[in-house]
């Protein structure tokens, strides 16, 4: 192998790494400025939602932009709004295997697929970080073999092996290792960080998702106003005939 052709490929090993580092800087402010984005949206409407009178008033709030949670919010109240079951949970009308279930089970299917969605959306980038964080040393060790066989030639055809001919082409060489090294670290730092915040990004939704069956289950598994229990001065809920509730309404305690 000649001069020429190993300098180019120990060129195109540091630039492959350059490559590798651009890529890794961008998926990190990227995937920085989506978590920030997700815990924000995340926060208001979690405020937002637990600050409704009712079921029927947390399904009729809109966001603009609305993060995970809502969006997973809007997964379930759809599938309980576009159910056809009847009081009970039980199917008035099924014509087709979409509209085989009964509500909570619907709403569990849902929900279920709408956190694999967000779960998708937010590991997206994470393989390539692992990728640049496992290969790029190996590229730098590549590039390095190549120089070294550089230097190794340059002291064949000099006919010396004296500091002055070995030096420039093997420390030459060794800098592709240190790239390589360089551009590694922050691709695992990055994976290890946002691999982490999707674990919790995932917890919470998952958290969410129980809360909400466990409120539409208090309801039936239907999207009604809740009026809330008069209380006595003692402090204890009167009953509904003498609050005036409707018979069959569902009431939380």
């Amino acid at each position: 192998m000649n001069d020429f052709s190993t300098t180019y490929i120990v060129q195109g090993a540091l630039w492959t790494l350059v490559a590798f580092s651009v890529v890794t800087w961008v998926l990190i402010v990227v995937k920085a400025i989506q978590h920030i984005y997700v815990a924000r949206r995340d926060r208001v409407f979690s405020r937002r939602f637990w600050s409704a009178p009712d079921l029927a008033a947390a399904a009729a709030l809109q966001d603009a932009q609305p993060g995970p949670k809502a969006r997973l919010a809007q997964a379930g109240f759809g599938a309980l709004s576009g159910s056809a079951a009847g009081p009970g949970g039980a199917q008035v009308a099924a014509h087709d295997l979409e509209h085989s279930w009964d509500r909570q089970e619907l709403l569990e299917r849902h929900l279920r697929q709408q956190i694999q969605k967000e779960r998708r959306s937010l590991e997206s980038g994470l393989a390539v970080l692992a990728s640049i964080g496992s290969t790029a040393p190996f590229v730098g060790l590549f590039g390095t073999v190549f120089g070294i066989i550089h230097a190794l030639t340059a002291i064949t055809h000099r006919a010396s092996a004296s500091i002055d001919v070995v030096a420039g082409p093997i420390g030459e060489a060794l800098v592709a290792t240190g790239i390589g090294i360089a551009v590694a670290v922050p691709a695992v730092l990055a994976y290890n960080f946002f691999l982490r915040r999707l674990k919790v990004v995932n917890a919470e939704l998952d958290d969410y998702a129980t809360d909400l069956i466990n409120l539409t289950q208090r309801s039936d598994f239907r999207l009604v106003s809740l009026a809330p229990s008069a209380r006595t001065p003692g402090g204890k809920a009167q009953s509904d005939t003498a609050t005036g509730a409707k018979s069959g309404e569902k009431v939380f305690a």
